[in-house]
């Protein structure tokens, strides 16, 4: 079984950076695909914002294009995902996920794990 946990979270002024963590426990194929997603308010849903499979392949959205880099450090089984130049509309819950196959699109329902997500407020 694998487990997710989401840090780094916190608030912000607009034009500041964080760097969010997400560690896996348990086993993890290379070949898993690891997608960050956001979900700005309860009821709404979740916007997937970046995906990233071993080491060449990544995937973002519009919206955070030239902003968001997602990485990998393996010998900790942990993602990042290094947000600059953030601004008041990426205020969201942040949750990492993976899925078992190399899709790596931002389809949530094909992800089977889940972290319990980490809080990012921009201010203004």
């Amino acid at each position: 079984q694998v487990q997710l946990v989401e840090s780094g979270g916190a608030s912000v002024q607009a034009g500041g950076s964080l760097r969010l963590s997400c560690e896996a426990s348990g086993y993890v194929a290379s070949w898993y695909c690891l997608g960050w997603f956001r979900q700005a308010a309860a009821g709404k849903g979740r916007e997937g914002v970046a995906t990233s499979v071993n080491y060449e392949s990544t995937n973002y959205a519009d919206s955070v294009k030239g902003r968001f880099t997602i990485s990998k450090d393996s010998a900790k089984n942990t993602w990042y995902l290094q947000m600059n130049s953030l601004k008041p509309e990426d205020t969201a819950m942040y949750y990492c996920a993976l899925r078992r196959d190399s899709g790596c699109d931002f389809a949530s329902w094909r992800y089977a794990y889940w972290g319990q997500g980490t809080q990012v407020t921009v201010s203004s």
